[in-house]
């Protein structure tokens, strides 16, 4: 599937229209299902081989934040070989306690995989949350950008951003 195919194939099934509130709070006109997208898998395989191809060479882990990076994460972990953790919103109060599941290496490089970027905050903290634990976070990889300040708001908290699409690649106007 080319990168167009797959961007009119996420479109099709996965942009609504109407009035929703996002994660960040704000009202938009458009929502970008990820569940209707991430839940194909021929969509998420695709996905995979595409993000697992623009990694940077020197790569060690992946990491994905709950809920919607957790299928990517995995998805690209299985194209690339690459072993992933898993950055839950809060720490778990049962169980291991843990904010990060799986195994996590002092002096891992790690990618963030993330599903839609809006304003980049739960990628943002998900990559405060790796570094504290002795990660360096080399990149932060959605598969759609909205266009709405988190490329700009990943790069002022210091990690580089990249997209395999846009909202404009969907066929959404601003």
């Amino acid at each position: 599937m080319t990168p167009k195919e797959l961007a009119r194939r996420i479109a099709e099934i996965a942009v609504l229209r109407g009035t929703f509130t996002l994660r960040s709070g704000r009202t938009s006109d458009y929502y970008i299902d990820k569940y209707l997208f991430l839940s194909q898998p021929d969509i998420l395989a695709e996905l995979g081989k595409m993000l697992a191809a623009r990694l940077p060479k020197e790569t060690t882990r992946l990491a994905g934040a709950e809920l919607g990076g957790i299928p990517l994460v995995t998805a690209v972990s299985l194209a690339c070989g690459l072993p992933c953790v898993f950055v839950r919103s809060t720490k778990k109060d049962h169980g291991t306690a843990k904010q990060i599941e799986g195994t996590l290496q002092p002096h891992d490089k790690v990618v963030i995989v993330e599903d839609i970027a809006t304003t980049g905050g739960q990628a943002i903290e998900a990559a405060k949350v790796l570094t504290t634990a002795g990660a360096e976070v080399l990149r932060i990889m959605a598969t759609i950008d909205r266009q709405e300040g988190a490329g700009a708001n990943i790069e002022a908290a210091g990690y580089a951003f990249e997209a395999l699409f846009t909202a404009a690649d969907l066929g959404i106007e601003p």
